[in-house]
């Protein structure tokens, strides 16, 4: 059956599962447009992960339907298994095969040749490491044989769950690029993660979930600007006392002194920057606006969850 926006790589409508008393998605609706970098934000148990298994043809939904370029993804749709790249939370490679033969088992899975795998496997810089066994890579070199995996049948629609966790600030930078290469070529990303960092730099439009729902979709821009966030401004304890700070700037401004930084917080930040110039205490300053962790926390609230 094909039906939908001919614009829309993936629509959602009235998505809702449950696992005994767990309503882990509960109505959840929004479209990918063909192209788009998007992500899918929320705490641990969201429903981030069951969503994208629903989207992806894994997993049955109890109500509501999606579709993947009009095309229904369940039951199992073959006709949309070319077209779509996935990679798993966590990667699951055959035991004891070097990173080409992994690729070419891949490539063989969808009836592409050797020679492919050896394009991405230089794709994503793991040529050097060809001959080596997929369990002896490091953590951010079997996270891009893993998309690398994903991507080997060149699909125009790539999901990606947590692909940058545990791996190191330059690995997850590297890894940035990769992702970038990959939209820019004109597929369709769709990434869970919870580095808000990562989603702000990366996607072109969010949504945020929390207990099965979508609270929030928009661009990263967008929402931190309705969020209407106080600007920070933060120069090194001792420049300003917190006494004189609150004196001179009255109740406007929020006041914070940790003994290494004075943060003042404000939504008028010319009074504050023209005190500290006026005193001469520019040095060290930083001036921080409104970010998307200002926004997730906003929505799903600062509560611990396991």
């Amino acid at each position: 059956m094909t039906t939908g926006d001919e614009d829309a790589a993936i629509t959602a409508d009235g998505l809702r599962k449950r696992y005994g008393a767990v309503q882990a998605v509960d109505g959840v609706s929004l479209t990918v447009r063909r192209g788009e970098f998007f992500g899918l934000l929320g705490p641990n148990g969201a429903g981030k992960t069951t969503t994208l298994e629903i989207l992806e043809g894994l997993r049955e939904p109890d109500e509501g339907a999606a579709t993947l370029f009009g095309e229904r993804p369940w039951p199992r749709n073959p006709r949309l298994l070319p077209r779509i790249g996935v990679q798993l939370q966590a990667s699951a490679f055959f035991e004891r095969l070097t990173a080409h033969e992994q690729l070419a088992a891949f490539a063989s899975l969808y009836g592409v040749g050797a020679r492919r795998a050896e394009e991405m496997l230089a794709r994503v810089g793991l040529t050097e490491f060809a001959g080596t066994q997929a369990e002896k890579l490091s953590g951010g070199q079997a996270q891009r044989l893993s998309i690398a995996c994903a991507l080997v049948h060149e699909p125009e629609l790539v999901f990606l769950d947590e692909p940058t966790t545990g791996l190191d600030p330059q690995a997850r930078r590297n890894l940035w690029d990769l992702l970038r290469e990959i939209n820019a070529d004109g597929r369709t990303v769709v990434l869970t993660t919870h580095y808000l960092d990562e989603a702000e730099i990366l996607c072109d439009r969010v949504a945020v979930m929390d207990h099965g729902k979508v609270l929030r979709t928009g661009p990263p821009a967008a929402l931190i600007r309705e969020l209407d966030a106080p600007t920070r401004i933060s120069v090194p304890s001792g420049a300003l006392s917190a006494a004189e700070a609150r004196a001179a700037l009255g109740d406007d401004v929020e006041v914070v002194d940790d003994g290494v930084s004075l943060v003042l917080a404000t939504r008028e930040p010319a009074p504050v920057l023209a005190l500290l110039g006026a005193r001469g205490e520019l040095h060290g300053l930083q001036v921080r606006g409104g970010t998307l962790e200002d926004v997730f926390l906003h929505l799903t609230g600062r509560e611990f969850r396991e």
